[in-house]
């Protein structure tokens, strides 16, 4: 057996590859067939799975053969014959763009892989789950044989042909002895009609499945249910959730409409998997229901939740606090427990705010922070000092982010909205580092791995465009970089009455219809309308008959 040998920094100057293939620095198994399979080679092999992207990607081999014999080492193969997880995805959208993949092309794979299969293949099964777990790929190349036993299943990752492949461990079988053994092995299991059934036609089936003509209706109900298929198991889980802790018998959850249920919906997903998100609904579509109903999700997890909104919108918020012990509180019997305070309250080192010190107040003490108004925190703002340099006072954005979100309890972020962006996208990143600062790797679920890089790369796009003439906004979607849809889809929720009024008939006939603004109606003095000022006739008649000499 070929050896490995050491050399003064570890791995010495010359490797000799031995005889392990994992996918990695030893080889990978794909290696091993290409290297052992000849022309008219009979090969037998057991794997759990079996990929059409696997035979693909060894077909120049795999066409050469004279015969494969392959044993499904798990009955359920069905059920994972070209399965999602053993396959590249159609596309994939990264900070680069949008990527096409080999699952493009899995009609003209799966067809050149049935007619493989139809002229050299015999494939059966193991009968009963949990029977067989081993690897094993046996070569005869019409001289010799060549065996390799291990964990790689005949699929892309298990075989080593990704960028990514599975790191496995197989072992090339040096002993002839144990070569002839193995293959009697094998044999011995093939035709054994009590552990194993043939399955070839069930395979051809599956496979035709890929490559036959659909329906433009199939199609697009197959699209939707990858799109939405993950959003729907989802829905399910979380209906079981609202049913556990009895969230749909409270007073907030009674009062909103079902669109704002949605939105709550949306809002708490988005919150639990990146630690926060901006609610960017139009304005009168009850942007503060749908947050009231967060804040109550959390506080029947008796987690405690701040509440920072503009002064002059404070009573709109302690309007539904337990301690508002009045009729007029329509959400008394949820007791709402929550801490209100105004955004200028972060800059104050003392002074009360109800039954509230400043002075002793302990900002980091909370779970969440609702931001209403949020865009006042769009750029983040540098403090101050006195003249003689002593005494730093933070700005409201640097207290926010440094003692409330991010010492003490790691506080997620909901933030209030309908225009998050005033200015530029800069806006938009002001707010969105402050969810980074709760969960720093918050974006990289969706692709992001440096978020300023995004943002900057979108103005600068932005910019161009206006530079070109700002007019075809279709040009600016082609522009604008795909991270950036990809990360407000995943982070902001921003509906509009129209999209209300289209997909919520039933709340629409609860409500009736959204007020509409009137048309402004301009109102201006009837002064000089002939020529003249009628109310002060006798002025103007005097200003008239003045003959003034003319200064240059």
């Amino acid at each position: 057996m070929s050896q490995v040998h050491w050399g003064a920094g570890g791995f010495g100057k010359t490797i000799m590859q031995s005889g392990i293939r994992d996918n990695r620095g030893r080889g990978t198994a794909a290696s091993f067939l290409e290297e052992r399979v000849e022309a008219g080679s009979e090969l037998s092999v057991v794997s759990a799975y079996f990929t059409s992207f696997a035979y693909a990607r060894l077909s120049k081999t795999l066409d050469e053969i004279g015969k494969m014999r392959f044993l499904f080492g798990e009955p359920r193969f069905i059920d994972s014959v070209e399965g999602e997880s053993l396959n590249p995805p159609a596309f994939s959208i990264s900070e680069d763009g949008l990527a096409l993949t080999e699952g493009l092309r899995t009609s003209g794979t799966a067809i050149q892989c049935a007619q493989w299969i139809r002229d050299k293949a015999e494939i059966r099964s193991i009968k009963r789950a949990g029977l067989m777990h081993g690897k094993l790929y046996h070569v005869h190349d019409g001289k010799r044989d060549h065996a390799l036993v291990g964990s790689s299943n005949f699929t892309i990752k298990g075989l080593g042909l990704t960028e990514e492949p599975n790191i496995e461990l197989n072992l090339v079988v040096d002993s002839d002895r144990d070569r002839d053994d193995l293959l009697a092995w094998f044999n011995e299991i093939w035709s054994d009609d009590t552990l194993t059934e043939d399955v070839r036609d069930e395979v051809l089936e599956r496979l035709e499945r890929l490559y036959k003509h659909n329906s433009p209706e199939f199609v697009y109900f197959k699209t939707l249910y990858h799109l939405f298929g993950q959003f729907l198991a989802d829905q399910v889980v979380e209906e079981e959730k609202l049913n556990q802790v009895r969230f749909n018998e409270t007073a907030i959850w009674q009062m909103l409409f079902d669109f704002q249920r949605d939105g709550f919906r949306l809002v708490k997903n988005r919150i639990e998997r990146f630690g926060g998100c901006i609610l960017a609904d139009s304005v009168g579509l009850g942007k503060t229901f749908t947050a009231l109903a967060v804040i109550k999700w959390y506080e029947l997890r008796n987690q405690r939740v701040l509440v920072l909104c503009p002064k002059k919108l404070r009573d709109n918020w302690t309007d539904y606090l337990a301690q508002n012990n009045s009729e007029t509180n329509p959400l008394l019997a949820d007791r709402f427990s929550y801490t209100v305070l105004s955004h200028t309250d972060l800059t104050r080192i003392s002074g009360k705010v109800g039954d509230i010190n400043l002075g002793s107040f302990n900002w980091g003490n909370y779970d969440l922070v609702v931001i209403d108004e949020s865009h006042n925190f769009r750029t983040a703002s540098r403090g101050k000092t006195n003249g003689d340099g002593s005494d730093y006072r933070p700005s409201r954005y640097e207290k926010l982010m440094n003692d409330v979100i991010s010492s003490g309890i790691k506080t997620k972020v909901l933030m209030l909205s309908a225009t998050p962006v005033n200015n530029d996208l800069s806006d938009l990143k002001g707010q969105l580092d402050l969810v980074l600062a709760s969960k720093p790797d918050a974006f990289l679920d969706l692709g992001i791995v440096n978020f300023a890089g995004v943002i900057g790369d979108a103005r600068r796009k932005f910019k161009d465009w206006l530079k070109a003439g700002g007019k075809d906004r279709g040009g600016l979607i082609a522009r604008l970089p795909p991270s950036l849809f990809s990360l407000l889809d995943g982070v902001t929720i921003a509906r509009s009455r129209r999209h209300v009024e289209r997909h919520y008939a039933s709340a629409m006939g609860a409500i009736g219809h959204f007020p509409e603004r009137e048309r402004p109606e301009s109102i201006f003095a009837q002064i000089d309308t002939q020529g003249e000022f009628p109310a002060f006739a006798h002025v103007h008649d005097e200003i008239s008959a003045l003959r003034l000499s003319h200064f240059l």
